[in-house]
């Protein structure tokens, strides 16, 4: 794989350290990074008050021009999910096998895009009902890859998020 092309979900509130850990050591592993939001060129706001820019839209970013996905946690997710192109990039990434990270709260988009059933993840824990009932096989570590799909609990959990996510993207 040459340098490689990642995105990055946005909403306001999304955890600051689950969207900027991510972009860095995408950055670093060569990787070209867009943040991906309901609209191109509107700032967006973490829960922490980082502020971060959307290069794409969510009707704009195709899985063809990506090798990874990365779904950060917070409360952006619960907007997230509710958007029907975010929904559809989520599954077209799952379906096409590219490599597809979330963590904390983001496995929300995976369970409104229906990628979750019959697989293994992990989430935070306040939503691991709604992986369950949407028929994932819920498990309590740091990090669980099953596939192209790698989920994570929460933000201390992100070196091992990330070092599995660029494993599965070949970097």
């Amino acid at each position: 794989m040459g340098t490689g092309r990642a995105a990055i979900l946005l909403d306001n509130l999304f955890q600051d350290l689950e969207v900027m850990y991510p972009y860095y050591r995408l950055l670093e592993a060569g990787f070209a990074v867009d943040l991906v939001g309901p609209e191109r060129g509107r700032a967006y706001t973490g829960k922490f008050g980082y502020p971060a820019l959307a290069g794409k839209s969510y009707q704009e970013a195709r899985q063809a021009d990506y090798d990874v996905l990365v779904i950060p946690g917070g409360f952006a997710p619960d907007k997230i999910r509710m958007d029907k192109e975010a929904r559809r990039l989520t599954w077209d990434m799952v379906q096409a096998g590219k490599a597809v990270g979330a963590i904390c709260h983001g496995p929300w988009v995976l369970v409104s895009a229906g990628v979750v059933r019959g697989r293994n993840v992990t989430s935070y824990a306040a939503i691991k009902d709604d992986l369950v009932n949407a028929g994932g096989l819920w498990q309590d570590l740091e990090v669980v890859t099953d596939g192209n799909l790698v989920t994570s609990r929460k933000p201390d959990d992100l070196p091992a998020f990330m070092k599995a996510l660029l494993s599965l993207a070949g970097k």
